[in-house]
C-alpha cells in the first residue's frame, strides 16, 4: 500500500519534524517564562488552568486560557487548509507564516491578562505548525506537544513484542528529544534576552522554509516535498488527496 505520509521521503519528513519540534520547544518555553506560564502549545496544560479557573470563577483566567486554546485549534484549522490549497509549495508556505507569526508577537501590543494579543501570533503559529507534516497512516505528526508522541513510543515498545509496530514508531523518541532541547534552549534565550529571544525560534523557521523552498523549486513533483495521493492529516483513509500538481510538473 502507497504510504500515506506528508512528504513521501522519510528522510525528509524525518529532518523537518526533529526541527519542526526544535522550534516548538523554543517558543513554548519562552512564551511560559515571558506571559505568565501561559503555554503556547501545550494545550493540556491550558486546559488544566482553564478548568481550575472556570471552577473558583476566575473570568479573566477563563477568557486568557480558552482563547489561546481556541486559537490554537484554529491555526490547525487553518493550517490545515492552506496545505490543501498550496499543493506542491506546502511546506514552505506553511513555515514563511510560522516565521513571520513568530516575529509578529514582538510588535504586538501586550493587551490585558484576560486577552494576551502579544501571545496569540506564537499560539496561532504553533497550532498551525502541526499541519505541516503526517506520518504513514495520514495521521497529523505531534510537532508542538508530546502527550501524544509519548504514548506512541510506549505503544511502540509493546507492539515489539506483540507484532511489528507502526513505522512512524521510530520517529516518536527523536521527537520527544528535539521538543526538551528546544525546550531548554528556549528557556536559556529568555534568561538572557527576553521577549526577544522568539527571534531564535522565527529565524529557525525562515531557514527551514528557505530549505523546502530551494527543495521545491528544484524537484516541485518529488517525493521529497510532497505525496500527491495522500488524503490532508486526520482525514479518511479513503478520503482523496488535495494535492494538485500541474501537468508539467507530474513526477518522473
Amino acid at each position: 500500500m502507497a504510504s500515506k505520509a506528508f512528504p513521501a521521503d522519510d528522510t525528509t519528513r524525518t529532518f523537518f519534524a526533529i526541527s519542526l519540534a526544535v522550534v516548538a520547544g523554543v517558543a513554548d518555553t519562552i512564551g511560559f517564562l515571558e506571559y505568565g506560564q501561559l503555554f503556547m502549545s501545550f494545550m493540556s496544560g491550558n486546559t488544566t488552568r482553564f478548568g481550575e479557573a472556570a471552577s473558583s470563577l476566575d473570568w479573566v483566567g477563563v477568557a486568557r486560557f480558552g482563547s489561546v486554546i481556541a486559537l490554537f485549534c484554529f491555526g490547525a484549522f487553518l493550517g490545515t487548509l492552506i496545505a490543501a490549497w498550496s499543493g506542491p509549495w506546502r511546506l514552505s508556505t506553511l513555515l514563511v507564516i510560522t516565521a513571520l507569526l513568530l516575529t509578529v508577537g514582538l510588535v504586538m501590543p501586550q493587551g490585558p491578562d484576560a486577552v494576551p494579543l502579544h501571545a496569540y501570533p506564537v499560539v496561532l503559529a504553533l497550532g498551525l505548525q502541526n499541519a505541516t507534516l503526517q506520518d504513514e497512516a495520514g495521521r497529523s505528526l505531534a510537532l508542538t506537544y508530546v502527550t501524544g508522541t509519548v504514548i506512541r513510543f510506549g505503544a511502540g515498545l509493546a507492539n515489539i513484542l506483540l507484532h511489528k509496530p507502526a513505522p512512524s514508531f521510530w520517529i516518536q523518541g527523536p521527537l520527544w528529544a528535539g521538543l526538551t532541547a528546544g525546550a531548554v534552549c528556549g528557556g536559556v534565550l529568555q534568561h538572557h534576552f527576553g521577549e526577544a529571544a522568539f527571534l531564535a525560534p522565527a529565524a529557525l523557521a525562515g531557514a527551514l522554509a528557505a530549505i523546502a523552498l530551494t527543495m521545491t523549486l528544484l524537484r516541485p513533483a518529488s517525493p521529497l516535498v510532497l505525496n500527491d495521493s495522500a488524503p490532508q492529516p486526520d482525514a479518511a483513509p479513503d478520503a482523496p488527496s488535495t494535492v494538485v500538481i500541474p501537468a508539467g510538473q507530474r513526477r518522473r
